[in-house]
């Protein structure tokens, strides 16, 4: 057998909500990342919370972008697709590249799952135009039952395990090491070794059934790892690094954490895991609602804690009045809006960058509050980090902003070395100004000191109507509330982030392509893609929304040609354009609750750019 090296491949698995396939895609992933490969994954669910079986609205996709070298985005199209029934096979058929490999399960191919999948006729390949010499056909179904028949396992519990023989597949045709993928199941179902040595023999028999067959539809390919970096890695999600993130800052900080929530798709992750942790001091509270999810964390925040709420954003709309709360009481809160499709209910399951100017502005009053966006899914380790930072050195609420993509994608994960971290100093209020201090007292900063509640001598009360500047009594003088108003508004312009970093044709490009958030990934694979083609074009990112990067002018300035890229009808250029005077990009906006194409992104791009020659496309 023939083994060839490739430099990335995109697989794609699909099947019903109930049929594994995030937990095949997130081993395949963590086999992938372990060895040293870069990863990026999408997984892809189903707005339904629970479809009829064997439905086309009830399909679940999880893909997988391995690669020797840097990966930025899951991939437009994947190299292998395996399709679980048939409802699978017609909805997720186009995200298969043209020469795709594709497995599916005959025993999920009948009469009554074609109907379903409404399918016209039982030549379903020759239906959909399929050549039948790309398809891996296989009773898998069938095979798992022989493999499991005196395991002792009900019928329904063997059949869970039919993403295992797929995976086993997946892992033959890129010479996957299955020990990894065996550890992984031994800690997942550590308190029920049955069920993980049951998976593992079906994983085997897939692989098996590979190197047996020696199907002529696809090689075996190996990714080799370049550009290695030592150090321990894991395959992580966005939203498990986002609170990650959170208690590296209260550790770092001194703190105990506190996370006041209320479950909400897709940010429950986070709740669930922080709640796994409290044996590093973390404290979880899961409320009656988004109100009180927001409302119990000002008052961990008062407390002396570092006090995390987090939501999508339905529940930014809910919790706007609280962190108003948590403006005008100058305390330390990040709130995170992991962003999803709206309005309303809107697309639960799907991504979207629509929240940013609720962000900015849906609260009442003049509410200056920071805004910062993670760029993928490891970048959420950083970007909680640097949310919590702002907020407890500055003493204000902090909104950190992922979105379904990078909160339910993954990455490989270099684990950090927190001596590396740049330390949090809150403001406490030093002891010598005991008997003078009042609670709106500031320091050099303009940043309000933290008086911790338990602290003799600095009692005080705080509250949501305006207090005199000297005092810290109640006042409606107006002088005063214009004057408090320009002190909140200069403590947040008064923040120190990273200036704006410029990559690509950094010196000559002739277009700067900007995004925010995370889009990054998509942005950088079109911008080589350009390069690659000999177009000079760079890429400003934006992570740091409010306060903008000082040098941010000046970059956007810099260019002839900018386009603003956003999921959204333009919410970060209506940003940047009344922030900068003069500023008027191009823009490039979609609102499709799916990532961007790397393709389709460059074919809009082309026409802006000349060729190497200097021509106009």
């Amino acid at each position: 057998m023939e083994i060839k090296e490739k430099e990335s491949v995109v697989v794609r698995f699909s099947g019903d909500s109930g049929d594994g396939m995030q937990l095949a895609g997130n081993i395949f992933s963590t086999v992938s990342a372990t060895v040293g490969n870069s990863i990026s994954t999408f997984p892809d669910y189903p707005a339904d919370i629970r479809a009829p079986q064997g439905s086309l609205t009830g399909v679940s996709g999880f893909q997988v972008h391995i690669g020797a070298g840097q990966v930025y985005t899951p991939g437009d199209q994947c190299d292998v697709l395996v399709a679980m029934n048939a409802a699978a096979l017609k909805t997720q058929y186009r995200f298969a590249k043209p020469d795709a490999a594709i497995i599916i399960d005959t025993d999920s191919f009948g009469p009554k799952d074609l109907e379903k999948a409404q399918f016209q006729t039982e030549d379903y390949l020759g239906e959909m135009g399929i050549d039948p010499d790309r398809v891996i056909a296989c009773p898998l179904t069938t095979m798992v039952k022989d493999c499991l028949k005196d395991s002792g396992m009900d019928v329904k519990s063997i059949s869970k395990c039919r993403n295992m023989f797929a995976l086993g597949l997946v892992c033959w045709l890129f010479d996957r090491d299955l020990d990894i993928a065996f550890t992984f199941l031994r800690e997942k179902f550590a308190k029920k070794p049955e069920v993980a040595e049951a998976n593992i023999k079906v994983i085997q028999a897939g692989y098996d059934y590979g190197h047996n067959t020696h199907s002529s539809v696809a090689n075996v390919y190996r990714v080799e790892t370049k550009n290695k970096v030592p150090g321990r890695y894991m395959d992580i999600t966005g939203n498990k690094a986002t609170a990650y993130g959170f208690i590296a800052a209260a550790e770092k900080a001194g703190l105990k954490l506190f996370l006041g929530s209320y479950p909400i798709t897709p940010a429950t992750d986070v709740l669930h895991e922080l709640s796994k942790h409290k044996s590093l001091g973390v404290i979880t509270v899961q409320c009656e609602d988004e109100i009180a999810g927001c409302a119990s964390a000002v008052g961990a925040s008062y407390g002396g804690a570092l006090a995390v709420t987090s939501t999508s954003g339905p529940g930014i709309c809910l919790k706007s009045e609280a962190m108003n709360l948590a403006v005008i009481m100058e305390l330390p809160l990040v709130v995170l809006d992991v962003q999803r499709g709206g309005p309303a209910t809107g697309l639960p399951t799907k991504s979207e960058q629509t929240d940013l100017l609720q962000a900015l502005f849906g609260r009442n009053g003049e509410s200056p509050m920071p805004v910062v966006a993670a760029a993928s899914p490891t970048d959420c380790f950083e970007m909680a980090y640097a949310a919590s930072k702002i907020a407890l050195e500055h003493m204000t609420p902090v909104i950190l902003m992922t979105d379904a993509f990078v909160a339910n994608g993954s990455g490989a994960f270099k684990l950090p070395d927190l001596k590396q971290y740049p330390a949090i100093n809150p403001p406490y209020v030093p002891e010598e100004l005991k008997g003078s201090w009042t609670p709106y007292m500031r320091n050099e900063s303009g940043v309000r000191y933290w008086a911790v509640p338990g602290r003799e001598g600095f009692e005080h009360i705080l509250g949501g109507l305006e207090k005199d500047d000297k005092t810290g009594a109640i006042s409606t003088n107006p002088e005063n509330h214009d004057l408090m108003t320009r002190k909140r508004q200069a403590k947040i312009d008064a923040i120190p982030v990273p200036d704006l970093e410029v990559l690509g044709d950094k010196d000559d490009a002739e277009l700067l392509i900007v995004g925010f958030g995370g889009t990054y990934g998509h942005l950088h694979a079109a911008m080589d893609e350009l390069r690659a083609q000999g177009k000079k074009v760079a890429l400003a990112h934006f992570r740091y929304i409010n306060p903008l990067p000082k040098n941010t002018a000046e970059v956007l300035r810099r260019y002839p040609k900018v386009v603003v890229a956003e999921q959204n009808m333009g919410q970060l250029a209506g940003w940047l354009r009344m922030k900068i005077d003069g500023f008027v990009p191009m823009q490039y906006n979609e609102v499709k609750g799916q990532p961007f194409k790397v393709s389709e992104l460059v074919e809009a791009l082309s026409p802006l750019l000349t060729s190497p020659m200097g021509e106009e496309q």
